[in-house]
């Protein structure tokens, strides 16, 4: 079965298609080179070019002047069209330069939402109300899944335990973890403190948390687990176990919850694919995500 073969298009360029347009609209050909600023000679080689690359005639006489053929008028539709796109992605290219456009597909643990940067997304949202911005709010774990598989294009997180090849992580800021016991509870030694209500088994959190009562000598019994910590610090004034929270999420309401020690600190990192195409809108975010933080306020971080 034989198929027709296309045959090769003309390389016309944007710029004689814009003579065709100028002549066209203006009384004459030199009115039409002086608003398009450029010489008569030059106008007038640049449409002959045009003509010669068309194939058919454009012009015809009407005296001493050129004028467009009735025919030729299919030329400047497609000219108009051409000139009209290309202005257009001219425009959007331009906007997109200036992350005024395009979209960005946003994960935050709970606490950087609500907590650390609640004022840098409104923020963003109102001065670059042309961006698509969507927000996942769930844990560590779960974000960092779904950046490596692309349905994410910036991920605020705790720092993983383990490597994640293919991400690069950058540290944003530093939370302190704190013991904390149900309401008149005496805060005695490493030993007494327990049972324990905290984020669930796998979590990065929950990892470090294990970790550092085991180093202080804590027992690890386990009452109860929960991804939310108004729910963990509700089960501890109820008198269910004690927990351990960041200082941001345990004291952002006023609480009478027994506090105890700081038993460590847990990193928040703002985390992106390391062979992503660098969208300037979710380069202008990384970089507000970075200077309102402690951390990342003195310098360009790895997604500049």
């Amino acid at each position: 079965m034989s198929t027709r073969r296309r045959a090769p298009l003309p390389d016309i360029s944007i710029r004689q298609l814009e003579y065709l347009i100028a002549v066209a609209d203006a009384p004459s050909w030199k009115v039409a080179a002086e608003d398009f600023g450029v010489s008569p000679s030059a106008l007038s080689q640049g449409l002959a070019e045009l003509e010669r690359r068309v194939g058919v005639p454009i012009f015809e006489a009407d005296g001493r002047r050129r004028i467009l053929r009735p025919t030729s008028r299919p030329v400047l539709e497609h000219a108009r069209r051409v000139v009209t796109a290309t202005s257009d992605l001219v425009e959007w290219s331009a906007l997109m330069n200036a992350a005024e456009a395009g979209s960005v597909a946003l994960g935050m643990i709970d606490v950087a939402a609500v907590e650390h940067f609640p004022d840098v997304l409104r923020t963003f949202r109102s001065e670059r109300n042309g961006v698509d911005l969507t927000l996942t709010v769930a844990p560590s774990k779960a974000l960092l899944a779904d950046l490596e598989s692309g349905r994410l294009d910036l991920v605020v997180c705790v720092d993983p335990p383990t490597a994640h090849p293919g991400i690069d992580f950058e540290p944003l800021l530093s939370e302190s973890l704190v013991v904390y016991g149900p309401p008149g509870t005496h805060i005695g030694p490493p030993a007494t403190w327990g049972p324990w209500v905290l984020f669930p088994a796998g979590s990065h959190t929950r990892r470090a948390i294990d970790e550092m009562l085991s180093a202080r000598g804590a027992p690890l019994e386990l009452a109860a687990e929960s991804h939310q910590p108004d729910v963990l610090r509700e089960m501890v004034l109820l008198g269910l176990g004690w927990t351990v929270l960041p200082r941001s999420q345990s004291e952002r309401v006023p609480t009478e919850l027994a506090a105890g020690p700081e038993i460590g600190e847990r990193q928040l990192v703002l985390a992106r694919r390391r062979d992503a195409i660098v969208d300037p809108a979710v380069a202008e975010l990384a970089a507000r995500l970075r200077k309102s933080s402690p951390s990342g306020a003195n310098g360009p971080g790895v997604f500049s």
